[in-house]
């Protein structure tokens, strides 16, 4: 465990570089950053400083849940981080009630943006919360993205980077909830309105607007949405040639964003017109051409100018006139002077880059005016993200300015971090010792001096009659100030250093190395002359925004104004004030490439930045005295098993004792180890290393005992446990199986009983004795009697026999039986067997015990024809010829033998009956011989013995009537029912004799039939009747 702990520490280098050993060593520091980057480690301390690397990728190091683990935690308690630095000035502004400040620096591309919104966010989350309060928060969290749109452009090094250093001071009240805010601007690069070099951008704000996707906006400000078409943004290789690196910028969505932070830090609907119309117009005054001639200078696109001067709200002939002229004051009297084409170029460029810069500064104003809270009990934490030290192949008048702003800072920080040193060592009671450092005074004093300082040589320089140009402005540096050791020029300098500098430049020797500067447009830059018609252009606007940025106090005011690096210079004392009034922190954001790439760590560019950050000389500062000090009871708790005196307490004394004990058991000495009033000091990270290794060791013997212990402790523990378990449920299942066993015998010979007084009472009305017996009973009949004997068949008439208390059950459930077969029979039925049962049960009713010959013909079905398949056809064209009024459909048709009215001679013929008719055909010829009405039909008589006769009887007709038809049948019983039911449809037609009938004859005419018993069945002639002989 101790070799993995040591191992760990080797591969992801220390967290404070005031441990690192080699502490003088360059490489060592940049070496132990790329350690802590390659593991995903961006953050690192200096002491009290934070280092931070920059991972161009998201960590997840931000989220809601990490800002309530760093909240009210001891600083070094977790490992580095922006959230440590941040709440450390939260918390000390609360319990002290002092100001404090966060600087945040570094180069562009290496995070300052990133940290200070990070350091606002957590400062929004961990202080208090109400309705009023979460506006506060949202208006101060909107001011970045705001100031980002018009203060932000994209570089060569970093697509969101910072063109203007900013000072934020957030002021919280007595419950440490924010309550307000001011933010103070420094130097915006306003020459990247009008220039920028190649593979950079403009501000952010004029690709916002142009990509906003706004029809509205863009036909307000006649703008066609395209980049190329204004020079402004398309005079150099802009983001469309950065294609092949990361680009992170997405204008339609932030522009999206700039609206919001526009409405939440309460910017009414008429200003932010107005400042659109300023960017719209800006765009426009790019595209104004200007060409010179004999008669002095022209604008080629006049409409262009007069979109420009409707835009700014200015009159169209006074804005031209404004770009074409100037007016000087001779005597006392303004003379109007026209520009010649170099002098219109500046004045158009220089009205551009004035009127955004003053439209930026306004944007902060107004920001202040909404953040601004009229209290004087409030205290504050500044946020300082401004510029690091920059070094190009190019440096010139901004270089110079933001090199000589980290000077300055560079002397705050010196001072402030000493200070702090011998605030702690005082507060201590420990001796403090003079630390020999590196006092950039001297170079301050070479910049700034009031008499021999190089702005002073400018201003001089700018303010003096005659001609004036930068090789002027450098011969006065080098007669002034040549002989100082921190300034180098060609002509003082020595043969190899003339090989490195051009006749034109002059190098500085800053307290981070050497850099050489350019004095071109240093003049120019530093008068940032913009000409008296210009301002009076913009004073007579009708934008509101634009009257007030140039006041016309400003044109009144002869006096001339204060160059560009005094008022640089002012800014940077009154900053300084500032710092020095508060309680500094400190962030240092690192940049590891050039390329945004998450995996590349350039070593040289990172020493580069260590040098000009000044880290090293922080460092060295920070380990001059005692590298490491934490207070008492941390180190006593820590260290305290390294001795047995303190482990695993100490109770004879004081913790300050007992850390003494420990560092006297290490063989410290009194050099190498102080104890203060309430914190000890360690002078060198190798007592710290040699006694975090015995720890480790330490803590592997003693992990090792007390697991021996503890295992043997629970191990014992457990046994008993076990032991104790096992005995009790031994016990109490011992028990519960005797009593279950009693139970089931009680239980058994409950039910015995029952059943035998059940089955002497299962006679009896049911009661408490018999009722489980009769249910028994009942069961033991339905499931195994009843159920595998019902019947299956409808005429399956059978019925197991049953209990004599399952009688009223059994009668009813044999009736719901015989229901549910005869309903499944019915619903089985076909048409054709449906109707064959309903002539059936006609014929059952009919003829059953009144003809002998009933029973024989119940099993044989009824059929409608009972004619030859050769004679059907024939049959049934016959009927269709005679059907004149009704249907021809047969009902029913067979052979027949008629016997005649006079004689009865029988005769073959066949019967065919339909609804309507009911004919006699003759088979060898199919000739009709008789054909009667059904409903003419009066009676269908029949004998009750087994023959085959039948008598139609029809009712008389009169003249024509050939009497009653006297017929034999094999099927007398089917020719009967059917004729009947289907064609006459009256059962009640048939009659039956069993004696002597008569019949009628032709003329009123009777004959007699006369019904005999006897064998053979016979229909014969005899005398003047018909006998008809069954059995």
């Amino acid at each position: 465990m101790a070799a993995e702990a040591l191992a760990a520490r080797d591969k992801i280098g220390v967290q404070d570089f005031v441990l690192l050993e080699d502490f003088r060593s360059l490489d060592a520091f940049g070496e132990n950053l790329k350690k802590r980057f390659n593991e995903k480690l961006i953050y690192t301390y200096i002491g009290p400083v934070l280092v931070s690397v920059n991972p161009y990728r998201d960590l997840k190091l931000y989220t809601t849940e990490l800002c309530s683990e760093y909240r009210a935690v001891e600083f070094f308690k977790l490992p580095p981080h922006v959230f440590a630095i941040a709440d450390t000035a939260y918390f000390a502004m609360r319990s002290d009630r002092r100001d404090q400040c966060i600087l945040v620096s570094g180069e562009s591309g290496a995070g300052k943006t990133e940290a200070t919104k990070q350091i606002l966010k957590y400062l929004a989350v961990v202080s208090e919360n109400s309705r009023e309060v979460g506006k506060i928060k949202d208006q101060l969290l909107q001011s970045n993205p705001l100031l980002e749109a018009f203060g932000n452009a994209t570089t060569t090094r970093n697509d969101n980077s910072s063109r203007f250093g900013k000072y934020m001071d957030v002021q919280f009240d007595f419950h440490g909830a924010p309550v307000g805010g001011h933010i103070l601007n420094y130097l915006l690069e306003k020459s990247r309105v009008v220039q920028q070099s190649l593979g950079e951008r403009n501000f952010h704000i004029f690709y916002q607007v142009l990509d906003s996707g706004d029809a509205a906006l863009l036909q307000r400000l006649s703008l066609t949405g395209k980049v190329d078409d204004y020079r402004y943004v398309a005079s150099t290789a802009n983001h469309k040639e950065r294609s092949e690196t990361v680009f992170t910028i997405k204008d339609k969505e932030q522009y999206k964003e700039t609206m919001d932070a526009l409405r939440v830090l309460a910017f009414s609907t008429k200003h932010i017109e107005e400042i659109f119309n300023i960017v719209g117009a800006i765009l426009h005054l790019g595209n104004v051409d200007l060409s010179g001639s004999e008669s002095g200078v022209v604008i080629d696109n006049a409409d262009k100018a007069e979109l420009v001067g409707k835009l700014l709200g200015s009159s169209g002939a006074q804005f031209k006139s404004a770009m074409l002229n100037k007016t000087i004051l001779v005597s006392g009297d303004k003379v109007a002077s026209p520009l010649n084409l170099e002098e219109a170029v500046y004045s158009r460029d220089a009205m551009s880059k004035a009127i955004y810069e003053r439209l930026f500064s306004w944007l902060v104003c107004h920001v202040n005016r909404t953040l601004e809270v009229k209290r004087s009990d409030t205290a504050v934490i500044g946020l300082l993200d401004i510029y690091g030290f920059e070094v190009f192949q190019v440096n010139g008048f901004e270089q110079f300015c933001i090199n000589y702003c980290n000077e300055k800072l560079q002397q705050i920080f010196i001072e402030l971090t000493l200070k702090l040193e011998q605030e702690e060592y005082s507060k201590e009671g420990i001796e403090w010792e003079q630390i020999d450092y590196f006092n950039n005074k001297i170079i301050l004093d070479l910049i700034e001096d009031k008499s021999k300082g190089i702005v002073s040589f400018l201003d001089e320089e700018c303010t003096r009659p005659g001609t004036v140009t930068d090789a002027s402005f450098l011969d006065k540096m080098v007669s002034g100030i040549g002989a100082h050791d921190h300034f180098v020029c060609f002509e003082l300098a020595d043969r190899e250093a003339k090989k490195t500098i051009e006749r034109d430049e002059f190098r500085l020797v800053h307290y981070a190395g050497d850099v050489t500067y350019n004095v071109k447009g240093f003049i120019e830059k530093n008068n940032d002359l913009l000409f008296r018609d210009i301002k009076e252009a913009m004073q007579s606007s009708s934008n509101s925004i634009l009257c007030e940025i140039f006041p016309k106090a400003e044109v009144l005011d002869k006096k001339r104004p204060l160059t560009a690096g005094t008022q640089f210079k002012n800014s940077l004392n009154k900053l300084a004030d500032i710092l020095k009034s508060k309680v500094p922190s400190y962030v240092r954001c690192v940049k590891p490439n050039n390329k945004k790439s998450p995996v590349i760590f350039d070593d040289e560019l990172v020493h580069h930045q260590v040098k000009y950050l000044g880290l090293m000389e922080n460092l060295r500062v920070r380990r001059a005295g005692f590298a490491y000090r934490r207070d008492y009871n941390y180190f006593y708790q820590r260290y305290k098993c390294l001795c047995t005196e303190t482990w695993p307490s100490y109770k004879a004394g004081t913790p300050a004792q007992a850390c003494q004990i420990i560092a006297d058991k290490m063989g410290w000495n009194s050099t190498d180890f102080k104890v203060g009033k309430t914190k000890v000091f360690i002078r060198n990270p190798k007592q710290l290393y040699e006694i975090e290794d015995k720890l480790a060791h330490r803590k592997v013997e003693l992990a090792t005992l007390l697991q021996a212990q503890t295992r043997k402790v629970l191990a014992r523990k457990h046994f008993m446990r076990v032991r104790a378990a096992v005995t009790i449920f031994s016990k109490n299942w011992k028990r519960l199986v005797a009593r279950r066993l009693r139970q089931r015998r009680r239980n058994a010979a409950d039910e015995i009983i029952k059943f035998i007084k059940g089955f002497i009472m299962r006679n009896q009305p049911p009661n408490e004795f018999n009722k489980q017996f009769v249910r028994i009973v009942r069961h033991q009949w339905l499931v195994h009697c009843l159920k595998p004997a019902l019947p299956k068949d409808v005429l399956d008439k059978s019925w197991p026999e049953c209990p004599l208390v399952c009688q009223e059950a059994s009668a009813q459930l044999r009736a719901l039986h015989q229901r549910k077969l005869v309903r499944h029979y019915v619903r089985s039925l076909t048409a054709e067997r449906k109707q064959q049962l309903t002539w059936k049960l006609t014929c059952r009713d009919t003829f059953k015990d009144k003809k002998s010959v009933y029973s024989s013909t119940v099993p044989t079905p009824f059929s409608q024809s009972r004619i030859e398949d050769a004679l059907t056809q024939r049959v049934h064209d016959v009927v269709g010829k005679t059907a004149t009024d009704g249907p021809s459909d047969i009902v029913y048709a067979t052979h027949v033998v008629k016997y005649d009215r006079h004689g009865y001679k029988p005769r073959p013929r066949i019967l065919a009956a339909t609804a309507s008719s009911v004919l006699l055909m003759d088979p060898k010829n199919m000739a009709v011989k008789e054909q009667h009405s059904p409903s003419n039909i009066k009676s269908l008589t029949v004998t009750s013995l087994s023959d085959g006769f039948v008598m139609i009887g029809f009712n008389a007709l009169g003249k024509g009537d050939k009497g009653d038809l006297l017929l034999s049948s094999e099927h007398v019983i089917e020719l009967a029912t059917l004729l009947a039911s289907s064609s006459c449809n009256n059962m009640d037609v048939v009659t039956f004799a069993s004696d002597e009938f008569n019949h009628s004859l032709p003329a009123n005419k009777q004959g007699t039939v006369r019904v005999k018993s006897g064998a053979p069945v016979s229909i014969l002639k005899e005398g003047n009747a018909l006998v008809v002989t069954g059995e």
